[in-house]
């Protein structure tokens, strides 16, 4: 069966870019002006989430640069200890919805000091993988199509990775701990 599941994944991608456009050919649409025309589009909509970007990230620098970054991690560690869940892994809770390089960055640290077969590197490995970077998705998308009351999106997007951090936990606590 896992050799089926690496044949299958191994080709979906190079089926798929060779199907698209032989199926647009077969239905006649310009398949190569169809792609210059969406490569202008994505240049503009490049182009116009760049300041969004820049304020993203000079955001976050500060957010880390400041010291804010260590007083929330202090702050809830005894919270964590009485519920057995390891304090290194929290700053990646807090990252993880303002940058995706970062939290990365910071996972790739995180299993490099404790093992990726460590309770540290399965709890942050998996936190990577069940939460998103909400602050990212809704300051480049949202900017990007002009939207600019995004309250709601906000609210249930920092719900659902505070529902992925606790599940990620709960999950690797269940299984490996």
């Amino acid at each position: 069966m896992l050799d089926w599941i690496n044949i299958l994944s191994n080709w979906a991608i190079p089926v798929m870019i060779a199907f698209i456009p032989l199926y647009a050919s077969f239905k006649k649409v310009p398949v190569y002006e169809s792609f210059v025309d969406g490569a202008k589009d994505g240049f503009s909509t490049a182009i116009g989430i760049i300041p969004h970007l820049v304020g993203m990230m000079v955001a976050i620098s500060v957010f880390r640069a400041s010291g804010a970054l260590e007083f929330f991690t202090g702050w809830l560690s005894p919270l964590l200890a009485r519920l057995s869940v390891p304090s290194e892994v929290l700053p990646l809770g807090i990252l993880r919805p303002l940058t995706g390089t970062g939290s990365l960055a910071f996972t790739t640290d995180l299993i490099k000091t404790y093992g990726p077969d460590s309770m540290i590197g399965r709890i942050a490995s998996t936190i990577q993988g069940s939460t998103d970077t909400t602050l990212y998705v809704l300051t480049v998308y949202f900017g990007a199509v002009g939207i600019r009351n995004g309250r709601y999106a906000l609210k249930v997007g920092l719900f659902s990775d505070i529902v992925g951090f606790i599940a990620a936990i709960a999950v690797c606590l269940l299984l490996f701990g």
